[in-house]
């Protein structure tokens, strides 16, 4: 994909090196629990997480402690911020489009343990927003695991599909969606749950596509092998096939991110179509 030249962000904080205290959260168990709720996209889940994570992490924090970012990893920074502007600059244009206001979440690159609005973000968190302060976490290390553990074809596009991911649940954040979603979850037994979450993230990534449609449109950034590279990272993190590759079998009620021919499927819908009005994943529910 083609993103150098873009502007910088107000938005983009670089924690990489940086740790801002707190105690990692270690022990197979919890780790399988981060894994399973955040490391496959959290979305809405890590706020599900808040009061586990509290718990977890109570202590004396250690003293913030930094270092000097190589060339390469200042590159890397440089590339997810074009990535996090190209984000703004669509979802302004839909929002306006739709006479809405839309508000810059903040994107954050780190590598060791922060603190956030949803508890201490880890490594094993992998890539998620957090709601309750709006803003997108990531660390790098989780885009080798992507080709090594969960067999995606890799690429800067696979990066960009995670990122539009996030940023869509931002989105469903501003939409009230999220809200209406966990509402609707109250009372509900796991597995029907389980299916609103799958909506939640398939709309997520419906929306990534629909940055796509508009992103090519205004920056005509794409380059050949761009979407095979997002559709393999979307295969790659379906529910059923992440199931396979870990436990060896396939529990359908326990999904909470769709499969991986429905994350394909919804991503291609919004890059066919950048018609945020066709996103509707919660109506295959009834």
């Amino acid at each position: 994909m083609k993103w150098n030249g873009r502007r910088s962000s107000e938005n983009f904080e670089d924690r990489r090196g940086m740790s801002t205290g707190g105690k990692t959260i270690v022990g197979g168990g919890i780790i399988g629990i981060v894994i399973l709720l955040l490391n496959v996209f959290g979305g809405e889940n890590a706020q599900m997480l808040t009061p586990l994570l509290e718990q977890i992490n109570q202590g004396n924090s250690a003293p913030t402690e930094q270092r000097i970012l190589s060339t390469a990893e200042i590159e890397e920074g440089k590339f997810i911020e074009a990535i996090l502007v190209d984000t703004e600059d669509v979802w302004e244009k839909i929002f306006l489009e739709n006479n809405m206001q839309y508000k810059r979440p903040n994107l954050v690159l780190f590598t060791d343990p922060q603190e956030t609005g949803c508890g201490t973000a880890t490594s094993a968190a992998g890539p998620f927003y957090c709601p309750t302060d709006q803003k997108v976490y990531i660390d790098l290390a989780f885009f080798e695991e992507l080709k090594t553990k969960y067999g995606a074809q890799g690429g800067d596009f696979a990066t960009a599909y995670v990122i539009a991911h996030e940023i869509g649940h931002h989105v469903q954040t501003l939409l009230g969606t999220s809200t209406k979603m966990r509402q609707m979850q109250q009372g509900k037994s796991q597995a029907e749950a389980n299916k609103l979450s799958v909506a939640l993230e398939l709309q997520a990534d419906f929306y990534a596509g629909v940055w796509t449609h508009y992103n090519q449109k205004m920056n005509n950034f794409l380059e050949q092998g761009d979407i095979d590279e997002a559709l393999s990272a979307a295969h790659a993190v379906g529910d059923d096939a992440i199931q396979a590759k870990i436990q060896g079998r396939i529990v359908p009620e326990s999904f909470t991110h769709g499969t991986s021919a429905q994350r394909k499927a919804w991503f291609m819908k919004g890059y066919n179509t950048g018609d945020i009005n066709q996103g509707n994943t919660f109506a295959e529910l009834r």
